[in-house]
């Protein structure tokens, strides 16, 4: 009777910290990537603020400034972070993660130089508050994501098929230029990225296996950086089309 008395003690105990190894593991991984997105982020805040510095002088557009905003060079500029995050997915597996990282970081580097010209477009403390507002924003529904015990892939297919809607009335409006129609796009975009927040962010938790190799879980931990990081930036984007002032 000891013996099974002994038997079950040792079962609890060793069920209870599995269970505690696998909860610390997937803190540190879960940290990992809010860690590599939030360095994502900078990078690309830096790399913006300082094109934007140098193309914009004393008010004036330099030669710098006419290059990357009105030479055909503003293509390569635009199209640049759409091929570095297709070459990052589709190779990522294959890839070192040193390498992976690096490739992070150049597409979060070229991502700012494209987005450096909405200082051309918005007002730097409109640009800035709205920052703050999409990051706890963010914040909250991450943690949401995290915590929640219901199962957001339901939700998470409707959006992903409200997202190539998204991409449609967006390109259909470049020819239409329409203002009612980019409002309602706006509102989407806003509604479908916060709802991307949360089920990305569970989505990232559920890959986390207590079995991975350190290759297999850095990996893992940069695609779930980029993951997030693309839903910050678009849901900044389409909240500075509400909030952002426009300079004269």
């Amino acid at each position: 009777m000891s013996d099974r008395y002994n038997f079950d003690n040792r079962a609890v105990r060793g069920g209870v910290q599995e269970g505690a190894m696998i909860d610390q593991g997937l803190r540190t991984y879960m940290l990992k990537v809010y860690n590599l997105m939030a360095l994502g982020l900078a990078i690309t805040g830096v790399a913006a603020f300082a094109t934007w510095q140098l193309a914009v002088q004393d008010g004036q557009i330099t030669a710098f400034g006419a290059a990357v905003y009105q030479s055909p060079l503003r293509w390569v500029v635009m199209l640049a972070p759409l091929a570095m995050v297709m070459f990052l997915s589709f190779r990522i597996n294959r890839m070192s993660v040193a390498a992976a990282q690096t490739a992070f970081w150049a597409y979060a580097a070229l991502m700012g130089l494209s987005l450096s010209s909405i200082f051309l477009v918005y007002t730097g403390q409109s640009i800035v508050q709205t920052f703050f507002i999409t990051a706890a924003s963010f914040g909250a529904l991450s943690l949401y994501g995290y915590t929640t015990k219901r199962d957001l892939s339901a939700m998470g297919s409707f959006l992903m098929m409200g997202l190539f809607g998204l991409i449609i009335a967006s390109v259909v409006n470049i020819f239409l230029a329409s203002s009612a129609l980019a409002f309602a796009v706006s509102v989407i975009g806003v509604l479908i990225f916060a709802g991307l927040t949360a089920y990305d962010t569970q989505k990232i938790k559920e890959m986390y296996y207590v079995g991975d190799d350190s290759s297999v879980m850095g990996r893992k931990a940069i695609m779930g950086a980029l993951t997030l990081y693309l839903d910050f930036i678009n849901l900044f984007l389409f909240l500075m089309q509400f909030l952002g002032n426009r300079n004269n």
